[in-house]
């Protein structure tokens, strides 16, 4: 553990209850709120408080005050990360070893199984309030007439808004839902901003959720879940956010990771042993710089907006009096997005500058959106992608791409998708003024997804089950983070990954890991290089052999084979 007073970037919001006295002793408050905040596709780099140059002043705020995770993970892409935070198990555990498609093979069903637990269904039966916002993606089953059994409410939360599927536009949404059903953003009674944006609605909704428990059972700790989709792509944001970042990117790649690679030495969560990765892109070679670098200007307007929807939430706690007693997790589903997405001419899809007239017809505000891919905007735009197209407004669809990504997990190797540190390391902020008195702190101590369970079970008082609905439940895989906010080490034996045949597992300091079915095994000391810059593999075959051997049973245990 080592002190820093800069800010940090995981957000879980507890407030009280007496049944977790065992954990902080006889005088302990009331069972606290919990608030778990993901967002969606961003670089270990991308916040304020983690280097970033990207304004975040209230996740930075929560870090200044709680604790930040230098060594935290996740599993490299959004679904497996979504099913392993929700229940305390490694993805396959829970059914959702790869994406929403039954594959054949227990760990791969694409929907959550009935033997898992959510936080939500533990924390409910232990009394809480269980709401949810934002992006789901843990079922296969997102139809207007299809099955609804691993939806939301279905799965332990008492309201839900948000979003069935994984990705879609932040103007118009598909599979928008409001517990049950399907809406559409622009014919729903309850919230009819002048502008409809996701980011921003997800937040409305969380701060709503806060303040209607308050008034209807304040006697009662709640549980709140927080997905945004920023900033996976499509890059989508307000023409205010944008400006504020207008000019900011125009020199390109390497000044900007160059100058968060200082940062993040300067504020101790890296150390200065560690090398920088390699430059994945030269700015000089990319034919369209105005047009990337507006593609960053727009991906720095999405996470500014969420960190604005992240300063609601936490004024709705300090207006209801529970800012103290809430434990509040931020943390993020995936590395920075190296994906092409609408970053080519595609002959099927509309390229090239707006039009100045609607070419198709209105659609009308009752039309629920079915496409995460829109044809059309709501008022007769196409949509449009290629080199061509200025990412921002609703008739565009484009990803950032690889040098922006290369950038975003600065200092760190690779991507979403691979299991290399760029794909698997989050920044985790805990803030919770009533228990975590080390403000501004760096934890160093390596954590999971799976001890985000442990850690709600553990505060508050709650028993995790070993039957369910008639189903027997796997005990829960992670350790209970409450030691490391008190400056303590936590007693791990391992951990492990696999996503897409991408393997790892790290055992204290030492990681093994490789690139896909075929790949060689790697190895690295990441107490001096945790870029995984020297492979020490074939100096220490002994300690290699000895990892492989302990990663193939926990495949073998945790329904991670066969491998696709």
């Amino acid at each position: 553990m080592r002190c820093c007073s800069a800010p940090l970037l995981l957000i879980v919001a507890l407030m009280g209850s007496a049944a977790a006295v065992h954990v902080f002793g006889a005088d302990a408050a009331p069972r606290p709120n919990i608030i778990v905040i993901l967002s969606d596709d961003m670089g270990f780099s991308d916040l304020g408080c983690y280097g970033g140059e990207i304004e975040t002043p209230h996740l930075d705020a929560l870090a200044a005050g709680g604790v930040r995770f230098t060594q935290f993970y996740n599993t490299a892409r959004c679904c497996p990360t979504r099913a392993s935070l929700l229940t305390g198990l490694y993805p396959h555990q829970a059914g959702v070893g790869h994406m929403m498609h039954d594959r054949g093979h227990d760990g791969y069903r694409g929907d959550l199984n009935p033997n898992c637990v959510t936080i939500a269904e533990v924390l409910k039966d232990a009394g809480y309030g269980t709401y949810m916002c934002g992006k789901w993606h843990v079922t296969r089953h997102n139809t207007v007439d299809g099955p609804k059994h691993n939806w939301p409410r279905q799965r332990g939360f008492d309201r839900f808004y948000g979003t069935i599927h994984g990705a879609g536009s932040f103007f118009d949404p598909n599979t928008l839902t409001r517990d049950n059903e399907f809406l559409s953003a622009f014919a729903d009674p309850e919230y009819r901003p002048d502008t409809f944006y996701y980011t921003h609605a997800i937040s409305h909704h969380a701060a709503r959720f806060i303040a209607d428990h308050h008034q209807q059972r304040s006697g009662d700790p709640f549980f709140l879940y927080v997905a945004y989709t920023a900033a996976h792509w499509p890059m989508h944001a307000l023409p205010e956010d944008m400006a504020k970042y207008r000019g900011r990117y125009d020199d390109g790649y390497r000044p900007i990771r160059e100058a968060r690679n200082r940062r993040v030495r300067e504020l101790g969560l890296v150390r200065e042993e560690w090398e920088l990765s390699p430059q994945a892109e030269e700015w000089d070679e990319q034919q369209h710089q105005p047009w990337d670098a507006r593609n960053m200007e727009v991906y720095a307007a999405m996470i500014d907006a969420m960190d604005q929807g992240i300063g609601r939430i936490v004024a709705a706690l300090k207006e209801t009096r529970q800012f103290d007693n809430t434990l509040v997790l931020y943390l993020q589903d995936n590395g920075g997005c190296a994906e092409g997405m609408g970053r080519t001419v595609n002959d099927n899809r509309p390229h090239g500058p707006r039009l100045d007239h609607p070419t198709l017809a209105v659609l009308p505000d009752e039309f629920i959106q079915p496409d995460a891919l829109p044809r059309q905007t709501r008022d007769g735009f196409p949509v449009r992608q290629g080199p061509d197209v200025m990412a921002g407004p609703a008739d565009t669809y484009i990803g950032y791409g690889r040098g922006w990504a290369n950038v975003s997990n600065t200092p760190f190797r690779e991507y979403k998708h691979w299991v290399h540190e760029g794909g698997i390391s989050t920044p985790l902020i805990a803030h919770w003024p009533a228990h975590i008195d080390r403000a501004g702190e760096i934890v160093d101590e390596p954590g999971h997804l799976i001890d985000i369970m442990a850690t709600c079970v553990d505060v508050a008082g709650a028993a995790y089950p070993t039957q369910h609905n008639g189903h027997a439940v796997p005990p829960r895989e992670g350790l209970s983070l409450v030691p490391a906010f008190r400056g303590e080490s936590l007693p791990r034996e391992a951990i492990y990954w696999e996503h897409e045949s991408n393997r790892a597992i790290r055992v204290g300091n030492w990681k093994l890991v490789a690139k896909g079915k075929e790949g060689a095994w790697e190895l690295y000391d990441l107490a001096n290089d945790r870029t995984e810059l020297h492979d020490l593999a074939n100096e220490q075959p002994e300690r290699v052999r000895d990892l492989a051997a302990r990663w193939q049973a926990y495949a073998e245990r945790a329904h991670v084979l066969p491998l696709f």
